[in-house]
């Protein structure tokens, strides 16, 4: 086993950590807010609230926004887009967990 890093963890070195206020988000993606309250509405992102109510976004949301974002400006509807991109996610765990149970089996 590697040895455990002595380096402190970094709340922004985590995927889920809340660190993106909505205007900075809609300033990193070129977009809008209702854009991002358009994709909790369609539940691809569920962003976190702050201790003052206001609204936090994690790198893994930027991310799914990102890809929401190629897709409407592909020209499909946000809902189609949101559901496309839950299907990826759901195919993508899929083919890991097959390729896991593949390789388990055939490891002597």
């Amino acid at each position: 086993m590697p040895p455990r890093s002595t380096r402190p963890v970094d709340k922004l070195d985590d995927d889920h950590y809340p660190a993106y206020t909505t205007d900075r988000a809609t300033e990193m993606l070129g977009t809008t807010p209702a854009f991002l309250r358009a994709l909790g509405d369609h539940r691809l992102i569920t962003p976190l609230r702050s201790e003052g109510s206001h609204r936090r976004h994690t790198h893994h949301q930027l991310r799914l926004a990102t890809r929401a974002r190629q897709l409407v400006d592909a020209g499909t509807q946000i809902e189609a887009a949101c559901r496309i991109i839950n299907l990826e996610n759901q195919l993508e765990q899929a083919q890991r967990i097959n390729q896991e149970l593949h390789t388990h089996s055939t490891t002597p």
